[in-house]
């Protein structure tokens, strides 16, 4: 099983006070929540797709959590991963480390990227019913002012039309996901999971969680 999620923050005392307002006591609690979380979900050889700014700890609290977290481990590099810098992390626990990538996730590309792309490649790709053939996965935004402003650039976006090679008009699908923690109660989830999570939020209005 192959999962995704970005923006834990592990550490990152001030993910409860601001931006965020996570509500935990302490990181300390932060931290064994969404451990508890992710390894309610990932089983040893599930894969995760972390979508960027994983730890705000040093290399050594790093460390001692990767060997915690379940699963194999692939890491889109975050603004906020300062434990790369260090090279006393455990860089085996990754089986890579990448800015950018493209995958396949049951025969659909997946665009992966710490920052979200408006005009990512194959946003205009379905398959023969219409339905869309890429996804792009992101996070940096959290639940903030920019993540409302995406939604209404995919809302405007999915309203156009543009012109096919064949000449006839079509709905551009932009199909753009943020795989914010807080969005799956600090769980990781498929592909297939994701695109229901995010559907459930915006059908709701809410601001965080889905029910899955």
């Amino acid at each position: 099983m192959r999962y995704y999620i970005a923006d834990l923050h592990f550490f990152h005392e001030a993910m409860n006070t601001r931006m965020d307002c996570r509500g935990f006591a302490s990181a300390e609690e932060m931290n064994a929540y969404m451990l508890a979380q992710w390894n309610r979900k990932v089983r040893k050889n599930d894969e995760v797709v972390i979508l960027g700014d994983l730890s705000w700890g040093d290399a050594k609290e790093t460390n001692l959590l990767l060997e915690r977290l379940n699963g194999r481990l692939y890491l889109i590099q975050g603004n906020h991963d300062r434990f790369l810098k260090n090279a006393e992390y455990n860089a085996r626990r990754f089986v890579w480390i990448r800015p950018y990538d493209e995958i396949k996730d049951n025969k659909r590309k997946v665009i992966l990227c710490h920052y979200p792309i408006m005009c990512y490649n194959g946003q205009y790709t379905t398959d023969d019913q219409g339905n869309p053939k890429t996804y792009m996965l992101y996070g940096h935004v959290h639940d903030t002012f920019d993540q409302r402003l995406i939604e209404q650039f995919q809302e405007i976006t999915r309203k156009s039309e543009s012109i096919a090679p064949d000449g006839t008009p079509r709905h551009i699908p932009c199909n753009m996901i943020n795989c914010f923690c807080m969005y799956s109660n600090y769980t990781p989830l498929t592909l297939d999971e994701w695109i229901l999570c995010d559907r459930q939020r915006r059908a709701l209005g809410t601001k965080h969680g889905c029910n899955l």
